[in-house]
């Protein structure tokens, strides 16, 4: 049965780290009956998936794509989840310093609809320098994703 929320977060710098962070923070304190698990893609497998509700990706944009850990995450969950994951409930949040995240956007959907997961939310797209406001956008965007998902909504 499917128990968590799980966040895969890639947070190669400080920024990046501060927003996963304030996201799952928000994400602890929005459930109530499930659990929240953060980790990074690279440590993250196919059990890790199907014990998760819904998931939340948050990747940096490199070279106008998702992250490759994020990648690396799919191309080892793709086959063993593909049956059991589909219309997992999903959202993104891309950090974007010198592209638009539009690209990070368009690879993590065609690789979500191979696996027929359903977005939730459209994406977060974090561009531009550096804000502190990055962090609170980050956490009403999984705060929302969280309290939905344990409704029931997504």
């Amino acid at each position: 049965m499917a128990d968590s929320l799980l966040i895969l977060a890639h947070t190669p710098s400080p920024n990046t780290a501060e927003m996963a962070a304030a996201m799952a923070d928000a994400c602890r304190n929005s459930l109530e009956t499930l659990t929240c698990r953060m980790l990074p893609p690279l440590s993250a497998g196919p059990e890790d998936l199907l014990a998760a509700k819904g998931v939340l990706l948050f990747t940096p944009e490199n070279f106008g794509s998702l992250c490759g850990a994020l990648k690396d995450f799919f191309e080892r969950v793709y086959y063993p989840c593909l049956e059991q994951t589909q219309g997992m409930p999903y959202c993104l949040c891309v950090r974007a310093g010198q592209d638009n995240g539009s690209g990070a956007a368009a690879s993590v959907g065609r690789i979500v609809t191979g696996l027929r997961w359903r977005e939730a939310q459209s994406p977060l797209l974090c561009t531009g320098p550096y804000q502190s406001s990055f962090c609170t956008a980050a956490a009403e965007f999984a705060a929302t994703f969280a309290t939905g998902l344990e409704m029931g909504i997504f």
